[in-house]
């Protein structure tokens, strides 16, 4: 059996949507297992230098706990990844749930949207990267297994900011964070992720207002120094942007290009939204 899986990149909390918030990219990594091919791992792209060889990948981990007490046959295994490691894109949830995906079909149980998100989001810890890769499109994870998909609006045009040379792991970006946090806060971001609903789905214009939040961003881009100052410029020059997940990719709108064109270390990619999550192929 040879099976293939693409799964987009993602871009979770969308400003104040904070684990809850994600949006699906059209840029993805794609994994092929075959089980008629030697039993060996082979990665090509992003990072393909730093992924282990022998097994201990976080693919392999995700498959071995999916199959419990099955057993799965011998397989070769093909990484293709476009999406970059530690930037914000979900580069972990899309081997999670190619995992997730890949060893569902060998042990030949269905692997749906549904089935694949409720054990990504279990082993990933993360519903809010989960969700999109899974569903495509605009997603609001409630917890407990609820998911909401939106048909993202049509106008949407995202471009990401992307640094070259910085990393923002996300264990390292969320044990930064404040707890408790003030009521002011907490009611602050409950409106604008309402309001950011409504500006994914329904009205753009609005996503400026929208993006702002007071309960991660700042201290995360407080550990980025050089992304705080393109941050600041973006929203300064009135283009609405969002720190994309843990960071240190900026998830903006048009009008960044221009600003960031002379830069060196940035990469600029004009993105469409992905409707769909990820694919399966067989054969």
């Amino acid at each position: 059996m040879r099976v293939t899986v693409r799964v987009p990149a993602t871009s979770a909390n969308l400003g104040p949507g904070f684990d809850c918030l994600g949006l699906a990219l059209e840029w993805c990594n794609e994994v092929t297992v075959d089980t008629e091919a030697d039993p060996r791992v082979e990665w090509i792209g992003e990072g393909a230098e730093e992924l282990p060889v022998d097994g201990s990948d976080l693919i392999h981990a995700t498959m071995r706990r999916v199959a419990g007490d099955r057993a799965l046959p011998s397989f070769g295994l093909r990484g293709l990844n476009r999406i970059p490691l530690a930037r914000g894109l979900g580069s972990s949830s899309a081997a999670v749930v190619a995992g997730v995906a890949s060893a569902l079909a060998l042990l030949g149980d269905e692997p749906s949207p549904r089935r694949v998100f409720t054990h990504a989001a279990s082993i990933e810890g993360h519903p809010d990267n989960a969700a999109p890769a899974c569903f495509g499109g605009f997603t609001i994870a409630v917890g407990d297994g609820l998911v909401r998909r939106l048909e993202p609006h049509p106008d949407l045009r995202p471009v990401l900011l992307l640094p070259e040379h910085v990393r923002l792991p996300t264990d390292e970006a969320r044990s930064a964070l404040p707890d408790p946090v003030s009521r002011a806060d907490a009611v602050y971001n409950i409106a604008h992720a309402a309001l950011a609903v409504e500006a994914f789905a329904a009205d753009p214009a609005l996503l400026g207002e929208a993006m702002r939040d007071r309960l991660h961003q700042d201290v995360r881009l407080a550990l980025v120094p050089t992304v705080r100052e393109v941050f600041d410029a973006v929203r300064d020059a009135g283009v609405p942007v969002c720190v994309s997940g843990a960071g240190p990719t900026l998830l903006s709108f048009p009008g960044a290009h221009d600003m960031l064109e002379p830069r060196s270390g940035w990469r600029v990619l004009p993105l469409a939204v992905r409707a769909t999550g990820f694919e399966l192929e067989r054969g």
